[in-house]
């Protein structure tokens, strides 16, 4: 997949529209059903999209992410797109009427054979251009249009506004299963105070992503390339009570120093609450209990 970060010349694809934070599995269908056009009738898909979330230049506001920017590119890709467009939404896009938008940005540079959207597509000036204004214009432009209708998990709708709130509220499952796939932090492995060696647990840190959806402080079953694991993710009251939250990973048998690499952690659910223990020997005796937990993960 190549990825642009400026609009440029590359007629007759079918292309995918939308933010895709998340790139849940509402945001798979839209793509897919670009892709799929594509592979069909022989041209080449691409995804259309920001670089940043729109409410940040309308409010200064970025919401929290579901997935990194880096993340979001590895998702997409992983669905066969061929084509990336993350392009800047500056004062020049958010000023465009629909109008604008479809016939000097999307018509003007690709030259659509298709457009994909979800049911709920906003764009242009006051969200003026919707799904029935692409569809109006399918003839006059000569693109077929798919409009996506809403993917449901046990009878709710999956948006990434109800996966963050699922990932606020600790239930990490449920965001895992309208994502499609886990909820993952990165980064480099940090040092700490060491204290998890000294009780047997060796713990591998690092610190949570400031951009990314805030999740309970808690203990948390986790798989990482290393193997499966517990991470408490918090403040640690019992050993430091440190202001700045960390995620400490123990990696089951495995010993390795790894600071300074890149650690990936995927959150397949929730064991416990973070809590404060009145002594180390009552903390080791509950992180020995929340590996036991693990095997129902």
């Amino acid at each position: 997949m190549q990825i642009f970060t400026e609009l440029s010349s590359n007629k007759n694809l079918s292309l995918a529209l939308g933010y895709f934070d998340g790139v849940h599995l509402g945001h798979k269908a839209v793509i897919q059903s670009a892709v799929q056009y594509a592979q069909k009738n022989g041209n080449k898909s691409a995804v259309i999209t920001f670089k940043d979330h729109p409410c940040c230049h309308f409010y200064g506001l970025c919401p929290k992410y579901i997935l990194s920017r880096e993340d979001r590119e590895i998702e997409i890709e992983k669905l066969g797109v061929d084509y990336l467009y993350e392009i800047d939404f500056d004062e020049k896009i958010c000023s465009l009427s629909a109008k604008e938008y479809l016939e000097d940005i999307l018509v003007k540079y690709f030259s659509p054979l298709s457009i994909s959207t979800g049911f709920n597509h906003n764009f242009g000036a006051k969200k003026s251009g919707n799904v029935e204004f692409l569809r109006q214009n399918e003839k006059k432009f000569g693109y077929k249009y798919f409009e996506i209708p809403p993917q449901k998990l046990d009878g709710e709708i999956i948006s990434s506004t109800t996966i963050r709130k699922y990932l606020q509220l600790g239930e990490i499952e449920k965001a895992n299963q309208m994502l499609g796939h886990n909820f993952t932090i990165k980064g480099k492995v940090v040092e700490g105070q060491k204290l998890g060696r000294t009780i047997g647990f060796r713990t591998a840190n690092l610190i949570y992503p400031n951009e990314l959806v805030d999740i309970p402080f808690g203990v948390y079953a986790v798989n990482t390339q290393h193997g499966k694991g517990i991470t408490n993710f918090g403040v640690r009251p019992t050993v430091s009570n440190t202001q700045k939250p960390v995620a400490e990973t123990h990696i089951l048998n495995f010993n390795q120093d790894i600071y300074g690499q890149s650690l990936q952690v995927e959150f397949l659910n929730m064991i416990r609450k973070e809590q404060k223990f009145n002594s180390i020997a009552i903390l080791k005796k509950q992180i020995k209990t929340d590996i036991e937990n693990l095997s129902k993960f």
